[in-house]
């Protein structure tokens, strides 16, 4: 079976680093779905408009190809030292690199889906996309294996009002709530090293010591 991509995403996140580890935990991240051809047309999205969330079935397009198969994967959550299973996880080295995430709908214009809360870098390839369907998707009380017994932790994050004044409060908002889940590699812990993010725009730079992320500035990306 050969797939082809029926769609492109958008968002202001331009590369992997930074992006949510999971959709809906930056729950006011935008982003759109642009159809491409020949599903780019109105009728194919007819109806899409009474459901709340959605289902996008994605490609890990940043993620490299492993030589051999990776049967056993680092998950973050753990530390980045535990092994379990890939299948036991959502990590992005999959054998066929494909993504599933749930995001909600905030409209339907045209050939564009607008949603919120999706964990997608700008220009990744959407393979397909499905209603979410409360009474079949939804299982409440469920057992989520390691993810019930360790919990993420946040980071405070500071950005000083000089680098602050370059977003919009919407902007500032959904950049302080993504440097909060600690882009940073799980096993990396120097306080004076400096790490880039692109974000609107702009090469968001910063360090982390202890749980105080600290936004030191965001000069315009050329």
């Amino acid at each position: 079976m050969e797939i082809t991509p029926i769609a492109r995403f958008h968002s202001p996140l331009t590369t992997k680093f930074g992006i949510p580890r999971q959709s809906g935990v930056v729950s006011h991240l935008s982003g759109w779905i642009e159809l491409l051809p020949p599903y780019n047309q109105e009728e194919a999205l007819r109806g899409l408009e009474a459901f709340d969330y959605l289902w996008l079935i994605w490609e890990f397009s940043a993620s490299s190809v492993p030589s051999t198969p990776r049967l056993t994967v680092r998950p973050p959550r753990l530390g980045g030292n535990e092994r379990i299973g890939v299948f036991a996880s959502r990590s992005p080295f999959r054998p066929n690199r494909l993504g599933l995430s749930s995001v909600r709908i905030e409209r339907v214009e045209g050939t564009r889906i607008y949603v919120r809360g999706a964990d997608l870098m700008d220009g990744t390839p959407v393979y397909d996309i499905k209603p979410y369907v409360g009474y079949a998707d939804s299982h409440p009380d469920v057992r989520s294996g390691f993810v019930d017994v360790r919990e993420w932790r946040r980071l405070t994050v500071v950005v000083p009002d000089d680098t602050a004044r370059h977003f919009s409060s919407e902007q500032l908002s959904v950049l302080k709530d993504v440097l909060s889940q600690d882009p940073r590699p799980p096993y990396h812990d120097d306080p004076e090293r400096v790490y880039g993010m692109p974000f609107a725009g702009r090469d968001v730079r910063f360090r982390v010591s202890g749980d105080r992320l600290e936004v030191l500035e965001a000069p315009a990306q050329t």
